[in-house]
């Protein structure tokens, strides 16, 4: 193939890129020319399997709004996916940004110390009560580390995760992950056997709560111990507190408390990840606290760097007690990652923002209820703190993606930020930061977007 033909065929696939935009949803002509031409080179060098929802180019932020290259501004409800718990551009993080760039900002933290990476975790340790930390770079690096720590600390080759679960995109990661199957197709796995999570709106049971007495959890013990995995060839659980990407499923009270029982009785580790869920999402630091469980492991990412990559495993140190050599990397506990998670976590306290996290999302909850009143399209409206889900269903109350994107497209065209994520639901996670003032504008303009998507 001659650079003709290559030129050719970047024009064909760049042409079928814009085209989904422009023909298929009609957006194109939404967003202003600077948009336009970036959307355009990009699409022409990016790899395809990046997928974006509408024709956003963000250019600036600040606290809960967004503005795009070309100045239109946007109320965030997506907040990054759910990474900028404490605002864009707070004023505290960037200073200690600025602070740390001045001084230094890679040591290789695995091979020398280095003060940053101490402090955050102390921090850690204080809001979280575990008192080992192991630094990585993302979510999924988090979990892989946490799947490494539950093999070697157990001699043990298995897990057990949930249906719906999303844990990562890396391989050992991907193992855990059983959302889509495209995420997992032609790709070899850890063996993994999965079991239904308390998704009550949708229950694979056919149960009713609470009269089913949590059977879903039950099943761990009842079904895959007896016939499938037995407790002594099961090295952990992998669970997560709100299933996220799965759509945002909060399970009852009594779920978590009894997966926590079942791996005391067996002897197996129990990991929470709480890549999306920690540091103050749902109003606690970590979100297995409303549950009243306590994980052998927990993971944190996504928020925790206030926008700079870094992901933790957290454990106590019975546990996490592998000798050196056995887990590492390059860049976990990065000086200015560091600098910056210290800043966001000391920020969310002093605000008190778990009190906040508390209020705002009751208050959501309650106009998306207000909402599906007058939009039998809303099935189901779930969530705990900052941490909301809007099911979308048809009028027999199966799924409706198409309507789903609908409506994120058309609160798009409003100048609001929203995010699906499971079959059918649309996820509400904004900045811990956002004022009633921002969330109320937010959700007038969704109900324009309603009317339009239903009409």
């Amino acid at each position: 193939m001659d650079k003709t033909d290559r030129s050719e065929d970047s024009i064909k696939k760049l042409e079928t890129e814009l085209d989904f935009f422009e023909q298929e949803i009609g957006l194109l002509d939404v967003v202003g020319p600077k948009a336009r031409e970036i959307i355009g080179q990009d699409c022409n060098v990016i790899s395809a399997c990046v997928s974006r929802p509408y024709p956003l180019v963000v250019d600036r932020a600040n606290g809960s709004i967004v503005k795009d290259i070309d100045g239109k501004e946007y109320i965030d409800f997506v907040a990054g996916i759910a990474v900028m718990n404490a605002g864009y551009s707070n004023q505290e993080v960037k200073a200690a940004i600025s602070a740390q760039l001045d001084k230094m900002v890679h040591c290789g933290y695995g091979d020398f110390f280095a003060e940053p990476p101490l402090k955050l975790a102390k921090k850690l340790r204080e809001l979280s009560g575990y008192s080992k930390v192991f630094y990585c770079n993302s979510g999924t690096e988090a979990v892989e580390a946490a799947m490494k720590l539950a093999l070697w600390k157990t001699k043990r080759q298995n897990f057990i995760s949930f249906y719906n679960a999303f844990h990562g995109r890396t391989l050992g990661a991907l193992s855990l992950t059983c959302s889509k199957v495209r995420q997992k197709e032609h790709f070899p796995a850890i063996r993994t056997v999965h079991t239904h999570y308390a998704y009550c709106y949708r229950c694979p049971l056919k149960l009713e709560y609470p009269s089913c007495g949590v059977e879903c959890a039950k099943q761990i013990e009842n079904l895959i111990f007896r016939k499938e995995l037995s407790p002594e060839d099961t090295a952990a659980v992998f669970i997560e507190p709100i299933q996220g990407e799965g759509g945002y499923i909060v399970p009852p009270p009594e779920f978590h408390k009894e997966v926590r029982k079942i791996c005391t009785d067996n002897d197996v580790l129990l990991v929470a990840d709480e890549v999306q869920t920690g540091c103050f999402r749902t109003g606690p630091f970590l979100a297995m606290e409303n549950f009243e469980v306590r994980a052998d492991i927990t993971c944190l990412a996504k928020a925790l760097g206030s926008g700079l990559p870094i992901g933790v495993m957290l454990a106590d140190r019975d546990l996490m007690d592998w000798p050196p050599g056995v887990h590492s990397n390059t860049f976990g506990g990065n000086l200015l990652s560091s600098a910056a998670s210290l800043a966001s976590l000391e920020f969310l306290e002093k605000e008190n923002i778990e009190n906040h996290v508390r209020e705002m999302g009751a208050h959501i909850r309650q106009r998306l209820r207000e909402l599906q009143d007058n939009f039998p399209c809303i099935g189901d409206v779930r969530g705990l703190g900052l941490m909301i889900g809007a099911e979308i269903v048809k009028s027999d109350k199966s799924i409706d993606p198409i309507r789903r994107d609908r409506i994120v497209r058309e609160a798009f065209k409003e100048g609001v930020l929203l995010l699906g994520c499971g079959e059918s639901v649309i996820r509400f996670s904004p900045p811990l930061v956002m004022t009633d003032e921002e969330a109320d504008l937010g959700l007038d303009k969704l109900e324009k977007a309603l009317r339009r998507a239903t009409r």
